[in-house]
């Protein structure tokens, strides 16, 4: 244990030196890394991260590696969310991981090297598993961290994406507009259903007009959805108008018998208004 306790404490005493020996060795990298960053704050606090990195992993040596990992974790948390890592391609990262890994092994090399006692080869072979060990679970748990907190990201995105893409837009009086633009997929066709049934309730809607003329191509479950929202609508004492539906949409809407029978339809939204204010 005293030799794994001067280990320890070798690397804690060195971390400043192997934040800047590694630092000084970055290889030439994407643009978009944080390892070709030249922002001078961006630049300290890539090394304060290094050095935070050797500072808890130096304590593998003394602590058994389930309590070791509980510390560790925050810091493995922190940089799989840290801005600047998000947008650094991850195979960037991991190759710094694993130069890192090299210079663990390294100083692994100087440490037995310069003790003043012998070390048994058992020793160091248990010790070169161990930092391999170490880096490669921390690889681990950081892409795993990495990819959760990048589909956060991705999703809080596409809610962004399908808000923005399905805005019920106020006119005169209680009227108002929902274009519809682009392609719409079962998962975008529910999204803009609870939007829209949200938004028309928030803004006191008693009219909506439903412009399809900026949808280029919908399946047979889309149309079924646009046809739930016109439903659901009804039941809110919302009126609706569908304005712009292409011939495709009309033949996929037939043969999904879905009847037009009371549904308010107009070539053109332009001319759904004009009506509406007869």
């Amino acid at each position: 244990m005293e030799k794994n306790i001067a280990l320890r404490n070798f690397f804690k005493e060195h971390a400043n030196q192997l934040t800047e020996e590694w630092y000084s060795t970055l290889e030439d990298h994407d643009s978009k890394s944080v390892y070709a960053a030249t922002d001078p704050t961006i630049v300290e606090t890539l090394k304060q991260q290094n050095n935070e990195f050797h500072l808890y992993v130096s304590d593998i040596f003394v602590e058994e590696e389930s309590s070791f990992f509980n510390k560790f974790n925050s810091w493995i948390v922190k940089i799989a969310q840290d801005s600047q890592h998000v947008t650094t391609p991850i195979h960037y990262i991991v190759r710094e991981f694993v130069r890192t890994r090299e210079q663990y092994l390294d100083y692994l090399n100087k440490f037995i090297e310069y003790y003043p006692e012998e070390v048994p080869q058992c020793q160091k072979d248990e010790w070169n598993r161990l930092v391999i060990r170490v880096i490669d679970i921390t690889i681990t748990k950081f892409i795993e961290e990495y990819y959760k907190h990048s589909n956060i990201l991705l999703e809080a995105q596409r809610d962004m994406i399908n808000e923005l893409s399905s805005p019920v837009i106020s006119l005169k009086g209680s009227t108002a507009l929902l274009p519809l633009v682009g392609d719409i997929d079962t998962s975008r066709a529910k999204r803009v259903l609870e939007n829209t049934l949200q938004q028309c309730t928030d803004k006191g809607v008693s009219h909506l007009f439903i412009d399809l003329s900026g949808v280029v191509m919908v399946d047979t479950m889309v149309a079924n959805q646009i046809f739930q929202i016109m439903e659901a609508l009804r039941l809110l004492g919302v009126k609706t108008t569908l304005s712009g539906i292409r011939p495709e949409i009309a033949a996929t809407a037939t043969q999904l018998g879905l009847s037009f029978e009371n549904v308010n339809i107009t070539s053109t939204l332009s001319q759904a208004i004009i009506l509406s204010e007869k």
